[in-house]
């Protein structure tokens, strides 16, 4: 007797729980808002990626970064997204050896600890907005990440 797995099955085995999504709301230079936040251990986020909902047109520096309780804050993918502007519907993903964004690029991966991953914006009159997905394990027994 054969068995079929659902499609959220077999994400789970190749990259864990999620994905877990957050919306950014519209970009701020003045605001740090938090994406996921993660307790108890470390997580390995498996996946990492972008879509953005609202096209970003202004030249600007979108950094996704951990923001540990204990530690310093270290980026995990940053780019300019508003130079070239970047439509409603793209997907971002980014180079694995660059850590910047590409458009439709390959999701990221990062370990995390307890704290926050958060997305920074630094430009004047930013723009656009974005929904950020990530898919995760837990590398500490009982770490957690839940959207922000």
């Amino acid at each position: 007797m054969s068995t079929l797995n659902s499609g959220a099955k077999v994400r789970e085995l190749a990259l864990g729980r999620g994905p877990v999504s957050t919306a950014t709301g519209t970009l701020d230079e003045d605001v740090t808002p938090t994406l996921f936040t993660v307790a108890g251990g470390e997580v390995l986020i498996t996946a990492l990626w972008a879509k953005v909902t609202t096209t970003i047109t202004v030249a600007n520096t979108v950094t996704i970064q951990a923001n540990p309780t204990t530690g310093d804050t270290s980026p995990i993918v940053a780019g300019d997204l508003g130079t070239t502007d970047t439509a409603a519907g793209t997907v971002l993903g980014w180079e694995p050896d660059s850590a910047a964004f590409t458009r439709n690029g390959p999701p990221a991966s990062a370990v995390v600890s307890t704290g926050t991953v958060e997305i920074d914006s630094n430009g004047t009159n930013v723009d656009g907005a974005m929904t950020v997905y990530c898919t995760w394990l837990p590398l500490t027994n009982g770490a957690t990440l839940v959207a922000g």
